[in-house]
């Protein structure tokens, strides 16, 4: 076994695939190639959320996770806040993962397979995502290209596109009071409070920073 993983590392698979698990918020998800692997980043925009829906709301809030790939942010969130979490992705495969990780952590998230607002029917308090963001003319790193799924890491318009989707169409899906929490790429801040700006007014705005002090999160 120990040959096998070796080789499957020297042929530049991800490290996470080849164990099949990986540690998020201190708790053990499963991966594959048909999931992203949780980032560090998006651990931070798990903490920074509970502490706004702490703030902000006093009973039990509903989410809705869009792209939801191994179910990471919806799973730890249901964790850690009293909630009814809902997470949808359009990747069939990306659920069949992400369902096995709500077994495995003894969580009771709802899974819908979904392009972004396709088959969502309620209202939330919350909406989060972490979606596809990177620009298809941006370069990554190769272990990242040669190994992720791409429908999960690119997105058009300068990879602003999914930003522009939700933040159009989620006015429907929201309650009168509610939070909207993004993971985003460290240069597309400006960009995307512009987006804020078309859709919305009179809102609370917040550009928060990773541990690296990059803007990565709205």
């Amino acid at each position: 076994k120990l040959s096998d993983y070796t080789n499957r590392l020297l042929k530049g698979e991800a490290v996470q695939y080849i164990i099949g698990n990986v540690d998020f918020y201190g708790y053990e998800f499963k991966v594959n190639s048909n999931t992203l692997i949780p980032r560090f980043e998006t651990e931070l925009l798990v903490e920074k959320s509970v502490n706004y829906i702490n703030n902000f709301f006093e009973d039990r809030v509903s989410i809705l996770d869009i792209g939801t790939g191994s179910g990471c942010i919806a799973i730890a969130l249901n964790k850690l806040v009293n909630s009814m979490v809902t997470a949808v992705d359009i990747s069939n495969d990306a659920l069949d993962v992400a369902k096995e990780n709500n077994v495995i952590n003894n969580t009771d998230v709802n899974f819908i397979v979904s392009d972004v607002f396709s088959n969502v029917n309620d209202k939330y308090d919350v909406i989060i995502s972490n979606p596809p963001y990177i620009s298809y003319d941006e370069d990554i790193m190769d272990v990242v290209y040669n190994n992720e799924p791409h429908m999960a890491l690119y997105a058009d318009d300068n990879g602003l596109y999914f930003y522009d989707k939700i933040l159009n169409e989620c006015r429907k899906y929201l309650n009168d009071r509610f939070l909207i929490a993004f993971e985003i790429g460290y240069k597309q801040g400006n960009d995307i409070l512009n987006i804020i700006n078309k859709y919305f007014d009179n809102v609370n705005i917040s550009l928060e920073k990773d541990y690296s002090g990059r803007d990565r999160f709205i």
